[in-house]
């Protein structure tokens, strides 16, 4: 067994070299933690400063068509204004990303030699002399050791295999909420949220259901409860003749608010034109006036509620067994 010792330690300590020769070129270049961290919050800055100049170009919009007052313009632009001057304030105290003047400056020519160390001939050289240490140190040790006699009756005493591995065990499924397990999109202040509202509020008054659909489902990428956005999307499949989609995402606003006039105002809408549900209207539309402001909404939603009393009146009875509208 004392060739078998020896040999073990010749090997160990040539894969120990070949370890170093490999990994030290990596070891070297590996990055600053710090300097991560910075870049990190620099992109994070850039994000944030390209959401607040769009939020600023989208008041102008809304001004131009009449959804702002110029008194709420002027205050909401000088918010925004004030949030990108900071964002750019703190960009300027990060300082340039290092990878700026690299990518800025002309390119340079290669240089005429490079450190044999790093070359990608030698990073391979020494991977292929790993992986020929490890089948050498394999067949030395098949060679120069014997087994225990007793192991062959023995049931492990260790290495038991992952869950996963073992048989009849099924690999873990996605998990639910998401395709990317515990990654979310991260959450942005409230006013670029509100500014995010406005300009999909613009898309959907302007007829761009599309592009109103998709700004927010963005919004509740970021707030899956936001129950404005749930609401105007139920108002969009309304529009397009979906009543049970439509019906589908204002249940669900008012599951997380009960009492929101929007969402039984454009539900009672839903029942009344799309469904004919008389009834359904009628107890959304009471419902509505309960809770909603007084005004011009509400005396519309008293009007409406006569009008589907007569047409409720006035609907013939529905036949055992037939299907519901």
């Amino acid at each position: 067994m004392s060739s078998a010792v020896v040999t073990l330690i010749a090997a160990l300590t040539i894969a120990l070299v070949a370890a170093l020769f490999v990994l030290w070129p990596l070891l070297r270049r590996r990055e600053d933690p710090r300097r991560a961290a910075a870049d990190d919050l620099r992109s994070s800055l850039d994000a944030e400063k390209v959401l607040a100049l769009r939020a600023i170009r989208e008041l102008a919009f809304d001004r131009e068509a009449g959804h702002l007052t110029d008194q709420d313009y002027a205050e909401l632009r000088a918010r925004y204004e004030a949030r990108a001057s900071a964002i750019l304030k703190r960009l300027d105290e990060l300082g340039p990303s290092e990878a700026a003047p690299a990518a800025a400056a002309p390119a340079a020519p290669a240089p005429a030699a490079t450190r044999w160390s790093r070359h990608p001939l030698a990073l391979a050289g020494g991977a292929v002399a790993l992986v020929a240490f490890g089948v050498v140190l394999g067949v030395l040790v098949v060679r120069n050791t014997q087994p225990d006699p007793s192991a062959a009756t023995q049931g492990p005493t260790g290495g038991m295999p992952a869950a996963g591995a073992m048989p009849g065990m099924a690999a873990p499924g996605p998990v639910a909420g998401g395709e990317t397990g515990g990654e979310s999109a991260r959450p942005l202040a409230k006013e670029m949220l509100d500014g995010m509202l406005r300009a999909a509020h613009a898309a959907l008054d302007e007829g761009r259901y599309p592009e109103a659909i998709a700004a927010y489902k963005a919004i509740l990428k970021r707030d899956p409860e936001n129950v404005e956005a749930i609401t105007h999307i139920g108002v969009i499949l309304g529009v397009a003749g979906h009543a049970e989609g439509a019906l589908e995402a204002f249940d669900r606003a008012l599951v997380l608010k009960p009492d929101d006039p929007h969402a039984l105002w454009d539900k009672a809408r839903v029942l009344y034109d799309l469904r004919q549900d008389y009834a359904g209207a009628i107890a959304a539309w009471e419902r509505f006036v309960k809770v909603g402001p007084p005004g011009k909404d509400r005396d519309e939603a008293l009007t409406k509620i006569r009008e589907a009393r007569t047409k409720l009146a006035a609907a013939p009875p529905a036949r055992p067994g037939a299907a519901k509208p």
